[in-house]
């Protein structure tokens, strides 16, 4: 039976702004963390990209602020610039439509600190931002870390890899023991839990991955070529599909470049995004990916991450991963919000192993398919004449589901 966000412990306010955004009926994550976070338990939270993982720890988070003390009672860890800010939107929405008398405020590296530094003196209850610019404001003592109840890590896994971990560890060690942590990510490996572990010696695991590859309504594609091929295949797959935005990821960031070149050489809009680059640099290419200015997007996972890009048709793996649960984190890019959507592997010959394994892990079937005289076909059909008409994958999906 499912229960309502009011019987999960949310009150009035919370579950009436939910309504007014369409959302009634608690997702898996949110069932199962919801009442935990609000007992005051320390948790390590794992499901899919879009199973609704930030309103699992939001709605709790501002269940309990105490809005008669202004200080700094939550604070928000994230390790993207767009992650940050995406979760800061999200919380202002909340807030202001729930009439919450709460503030939040965004606390991220390589943004005038100085100004960072005015808006503290409104003495918000959460703050949202990087590890390593929350870490110079409680140097600087210009945030009371003692005053801190609840910290939360999303993308767990990156902020406790080596580049980040740090910085988060000192930030977490400036707030007081019976602090409450609370750890979230798509993908949690057994470095994330041992590292986690550090911290707390208490925390309940949920692992909410049984609604990961229900919910989206996704046609899962792969086609064979050689490796050598991979970028030519993808020009083919472009025009076949008619492909109008289209996320393409890469193993290794470095190859984002030398990637993004090669199609743009093609005659196919693209634009990368790294990581490491500048931050106007991402901006811009985020924005003329929505615009629609540009058609393909490649990125690494690392440099995805926190992206929420409505209307992606198309994840691209123009390079497999082997992780089962790294495919269904990228390929949940699309098919988001009930729309269908299509992930498509381009697979070298000597990849098709990982299929394999994908299928099995993940009880998934990715349909064959080749591309021959400009038609994304079913591998080994033959090619219709001239004067016969084809669909997309996702126009065929529907039919037939019909």
């Amino acid at each position: 039976m499912s229960q309502s966000f009011s019987e999960l412990g949310i009150g009035a306010p919370l579950t009436a702004a939910l309504h007014k955004s369409g959302i009634t009926v608690p997702t898996e994550i949110q069932a199962r963390v919801i009442p935990l976070v609000l007992a005051g338990q320390d948790v390590l939270g794992q499901s899919a990209t879009g199973t609704g993982k930030t309103l699992a720890y939001l709605l709790p988070l501002l269940q309990r602020i105490d809005c008669a003390k202004r200080e700094l009672q939550a604070v928000i860890l994230a390790p993207t610039y767009e992650l940050a800010i995406q979760i800061q939107r999200q919380l202002e929405q909340l807030i202001q439509t729930a009439a919450l008398n709460i503030v939040a405020a965004p606390m991220i590296g390589n943004v005038n600190i100085a100004r960072q530094i005015e808006k503290l003196k409104e003495k918000p209850h959460i703050i949202v931002g990087s590890s390593g610019r929350i870490l110079e404001l409680i140097q600087k003592r210009k945030i009371t870390a003692q005053t801190i109840k609840s910290i939360v890590l999303d993308e767990a896994d990156r902020l406790l890899e080596d580049q980040n971990f740090r910085s988060v560890q000192a930030v977490i060690k400036t707030a007081l023991r019976d602090r409450q942590l609370l750890l979230f990510s798509a993908t949690v490996n057994a470095g994330t839990i041992e590292r986690a572990k550090e911290f707390s010696a208490g925390f309940a695991v949920v692992r909410a991955i049984g609604e990961t590859a229900a919910k989206p309504d996704i046609e899962h594609l792969y086609v064979v070529t050689e490796h050598r091929d991979k970028i030519e295949e993808l020009r083919k797959l472009v025009h076949g599909l008619n492909m109008e935005r289209g996320l393409v990821f890469v193993n290794k960031s470095d190859a984002i470049a030398l990637t993004t070149a090669k199609l743009n050489y093609l005659g196919l809009t693209a634009a990368g995004l790294h990581g490491g680059s500048d931050k106007l640099d991402r901006k811009r290419a985020l924005e003329d990916f929505r615009a629609g200015r540009v058609k393909l997007l490649v990125a690494s996972d690392v440099a995805a991450r926190g992206l929420d890009i409505a209307g992606i048709d198309y994840v691209v793996h123009l390079d497999v991963p082997d992780d089962p649960q790294l495919y269904l984190h990228r390929s949940g890019r699309t098919g988001r919000a009930g729309k269908h959507g299509v992930a498509v592997a381009i697979v070298a010959r000597q990849e098709k192993w990982i299929v394999e394994k994908l299928e099995k892990s993940l009880k998934l079937k990715l349909k064959a398919k080749q591309i021959s005289r400009g038609q994304v076909l079913d591998a080994g059909e033959r090619p219709a004449g001239k004067h016969t008409s084809r669909t997309k994958p996702g126009q065929a999906a529907k039919h037939n589901k019909r």
